[in-house]
């Protein structure tokens, strides 16, 4: 089978600038951090693949750039497919809009078409359950009602490829059980999902294969359970030396 994303040697630095010094710029190189660093691996149509790593690890970096919006340093990415990215619930939302206005506003952004919306206008709303407060602008919501509101949206978005960065932090305990359900059925549905969370039980239960990113090299890759309790085992291991 072919695989729907390929990742070869992927490089990526950023340049960080030296401080003034006496009111003058240093005169040293400017110091490179490298947030990856030879990352390759492949993804077949319809894999769940999560991925862990400790905050900074280049978990981030990596997603942006399959997402496109950061450009690598060195190495390639190519997808073969309608590619939807959830890396920030809610981005776009605007406050002086109501929830109704903000679906649509909100579903353009992460690239749904005009008639898909409005096709599931519906059943994002139902699923928000905030029926009685469509048509109140959003800045008088809570952010609990915000949040709802996005997911909804993000949830009903049917890409080939769908990276998803902590969607499942949303709300109050029943909706987040609710939102898992959702996913559930996502995965159901063969879509290919990259995703991203620090609750290492959610990777588990809906991945079947994970990445593990630490100091922006890849350091696992294999079946969920194996890779996450590599990646706890590591993260015990440097709390005790701490």
């Amino acid at each position: 089978m072919r695989p729907i994303v390929q990742v070869r040697n992927l490089c990526k630095s950023y340049r960080l600038g030296q401080g003034q010094q006496g009111g003058r710029q240093g005169t040293g190189r400017d110091a490179v951090i490298w947030a990856l660093r030879d990352v390759s691996f492949e993804v077949l149509p319809g894999e769940v693949l999560g991925i862990v790593g400790r905050n900074g690890a280049g978990k981030s970096t990596l997603l942006k750039i399959l997402s496109r919006i950061v450009r690598p340093t060195a190495g390639e990415v190519d997808i073969y497919g309608r590619l939807g990215s959830l890396l920030e619930i809610g981005m776009g939302f605007h406050p002086d809009l109501t929830g109704r206005e903000n679906v649509y506003l909100n579903g353009a952004i992460i690239g749904m078409s005009r008639g898909e919306i409005r096709r599931k206008f519906d059943e994002i709303v139902a699923f928000s359950e905030l029926e009685k407060f469509l048509d109140t602008p959003v800045k008088y919501y809570s952010s609990g009602m915000h949040l709802r509101l996005a997911f909804a949206v993000a949830a009903h978005f049917e890409p080939e490829i769908l990276i998803l960065d902590e969607v499942l932090a949303v709300g109050d305990a029943a909706f987040q059980q609710k939102c898992f359900r959702k996913m559930q059925d996502v995965i159901q549905e063969g879509r290919t999902i990259f995703f991203v969370s620090h609750d290492s039980a959610a990777v588990q239960r809906l991945c079947g294969r994970a990445l593990l990113i630490e100091a922006g090299r890849l350091k696992d890759d294999g079946p969920a359970e194996t890779v996450v309790k590599h990646y706890l085992d590591g993260a015990a291991a440097a709390a005790a030396r701490d």
